[in-house]
């Protein structure tokens, strides 16, 4: 069977080869033909776009690369009806998804249409859950609250639990211990701050420098940066120096062995807390995106920690909010053993809520019995 699969980010590439992996083990003829990172393309005949032309955010990111992103609609549209896809999967990144659902949907083509981690219709913009509905066959949710949010407008979507304990688990055994992290990337024995500012360009230089500037008020502290696979090594030195370590490709060793971290919302902010890292979380989408959101966002939380407690477990600093001051006083509130002892109680909730591993097996499962049911009807 022919898949076409489209993920927007680092994390979406992630979870798609994961998903292709069960895939394969149930559908020993599949071929895919993805838009992607370096983990799908490992698991795919092809390639058609990397992640790394197809990536942006903000507004005014966005708006500069108008031209770029509609040359990218015109030739994914085009290379869908070359490829003739038995199936189309579309993996969170509902701007450009949607749309490219609508055009399948409205084409001649018989492709059979899945979503897998779906557009946060519940955040903001509610009504595209009827859009979402209408253009898609079948769409599979990743979050506790989703099914219920999605019923309430007489939906009915498929939770498979969170992808995010598959990726952990997976990587786990090939964890280095302390003795060796430290020692191969060159470390001393202070306690590490992680600091996670994000897998985009924007979001690296948006926060990178301010939670830079927190590292002088933590003298018996290390921090090392987790730096993105995709991103060139002087985009980060050109803010951080010799007192901050940037290492790539070890996000998971280096929260191993953390004793908290600065966090950009968005996947990062769960896999801290399945690392029982306590966490402050770092949002800053730029004025102009944060006023438009403001006004059209219908939720209390941006982390997807308190999102699924639904209370503010962890701390979060939006816009203003995230300067030296705020950011130095989180930091040490949430070092200290009481409030780290209250942080790690509540991750084992999230932990709970989030389903256990086998998302990606699960939803493999339910993308081959669809298919099978159709193809039998």
């Amino acid at each position: 069977m022919k898949y076409y699969i489209i993920a927007g980010e680092a994390s979406g590439d992630m979870h798609a080869a994961n998903m292709m992996k069960q895939l394969k083990l149930r559908d020993p003829d599949a071929y895919f033909r993805v838009w992607g990172g370096d983990n799908m393309a490992k698991e795919a005949q092809e390639l058609a776009k990397h992640i790394r032309e197809t990536s942006f955010m903000g507004v005014f990111a966005v708006v500069s690369h108008l031209k770029t992103i509609k040359a990218n609609f015109t030739f994914c549209e085009e290379d869908i009806m070359a490829y003739k896809p038995d199936v189309l999967i579309l993996i969170d990144n509902s701007g450009f998804n949607l749309r490219i659902a609508k055009f399948v949907k409205n084409s001649n083509l018989p492709t059979r249409i899945f979503y897998y981690i779906l557009p946060q219709a519940w955040a903001w913009k509610r009504k595209r859950v009827h859009t979402i509905q209408g253009w898609t066959d079948r769409r599979f949710s990743i979050l506790p609250f989703e099914p219920k949010f999605y019923e309430s407008y007489g939906y009915k979507v498929d939770y498979v639990g969170h992808p995010i304990l598959d990726a952990i688990a997976q990587r786990k055994p090939a964890l280095l211990d302390k003795n060796e992290f430290l020692e191969k990337n060159e470390l001393s024995d202070k306690p590490i701050i992680a600091l996670l500012p994000g897998s985009r360009k924007r979001e690296i230089r948006t926060k990178l420098p301010k939670m830079l500037r927190v590292v002088k008020h933590f003298p018996d502290y290390q921090f090392v940066v987790a730096g993105s696979e995709t991103m060139e090594q002087s985009l980060y030195d050109a803010y951080t120096s010799q007192q901050v370590k940037v290492i790539f490709g070890q996000t998971y060793d280096i929260l191993n062995n953390a004793k908290a971290a600065l966090v950009t919302s968005g996947t990062a902010t769960l896999e801290t807390a399945l690392f029982k890292v306590p966490q402050v979380v770092c949002y800053k989408p730029g004025l102009v995106t944060f006023y438009v959101l403001k006004g059209v966002i219908s939720i209390n939380h941006i982390c997807m920690v308190n999102l699924i407690l639904d209370r503010r477990a962890v701390t979060e600093l939006i816009e203003s909010d995230l300067n030296e001051q705020r950011m130095t006083k989180e930091l040490k509130a949430i070092l200290a053993p009481e409030a780290r002892n209250r942080i790690l109680t509540d991750y084992e909730e999230l932990e709970t809520k989030l389903g256990g591993v086998g998302a990606s097996k699960r939803v493999a499962e339910l993308m081959i019995e669809d298919l099978k049911a159709i193809s039998a009807s």
